[in-house]
């Protein structure tokens, strides 16, 4: 995945980052960093240049003034848009010969070992 997205001109932080934003919406800094598993510090970085690329913005929170909510710009959605091909491109090289019922199997089987590891 990181070699499809640097090919993209995209980084894997990038990525997580606006992933998490998709999935779960506006978020603030250390909201971000927790959910990414990182140190406060790298999502900063982060968001910084993805501010400076016009890829997000940050915003004050209204509850609380020491916060800052991160939103994706409109300039946000085409760099999505490559990152999901790269998604699927991965996804069909990985699943490359399994049937749909291998798939599923798989999948629920990554699902119970990701749920075995997370209380960890």
């Amino acid at each position: 995945m990181n070699a499809l997205l640097a090919d993209e001109g995209i980084s894997y932080r990038q990525m997580q980052v606006l992933a998490w934003l998709a999935m779960e919406g506006d978020q603030s800094q250390a909201d971000l960093s927790r959910c990414m598993g990182v140190e406060p510090p790298t999502v900063v970085s982060v968001i910084d240049r993805m501010e400076r690329d016009g890829l997000i913005e940050r915003k004050a929170c209204p509850d609380d003034r020491r916060k800052r909510i991160i939103s994706p710009t409109e300039r946000a959605l085409p760099v999505w848009e490559r990152i999901i091909g790269c998604a699927k491109r991965i996804n069909q090289r990985a699943t490359k010969g399994l049937t749909k019922s291998e798939i599923a199997t798989l999948r629920s089987l990554l699902e119970r070992v990701h749920t075995n590891l997370e209380g960890d």
